[in-house]
């Protein structure tokens, strides 16, 4: 069951954990995988991915270097077009000042008021 040198037989591992009902699989043709956090997203960048299935639950292990990326607020384009028509700028500008006030519309509206 083990091998010489202190590290498992893979075969007889494999046919253990089938034996105990845990299919392993590595997924094959996986690009990307992103985990989307509240504040940022880890994206790793072609991963190797093993899913583990046990009791009718499935496990998906990431292998991989994820690179992060921040996430700024949704600007949608709704919220654009209610500038734009509040304050009379370009939808460059009226995403702009959204952007600068976190999605805020009213403080948007105010700031590009003043300018």
């Amino acid at each position: 069951m083990f091998g010489g040198r202190g590290g498992f037989d893979s075969k007889q591992l494999r046919k253990m954990m089938k034996q105990m009902g845990i299919e392993m699989e590595e997924l094959s043709g996986v690009e990307e995988v992103t985990i989307k956090m509240s504040d940022k997203e880890l994206v790793f960048t072609d991963p190797e991915v093993q899913l583990t299935e046990a009791q009718g639950q499935k496990t998906y292990q990431i292998i991989g270097k994820p690179t992060e990326r921040e996430l700024g607020p949704e600007i949608s384009d709704e919220d654009v077009k209610m500038v734009v028509e509040q304050t009379d700028v370009d939808e460059e500008t009226a995403r702009k000042a959204l952007e600068e006030t976190e999605g805020d519309i009213a403080q948007a509206i105010v700031n590009l008021g003043e300018s």
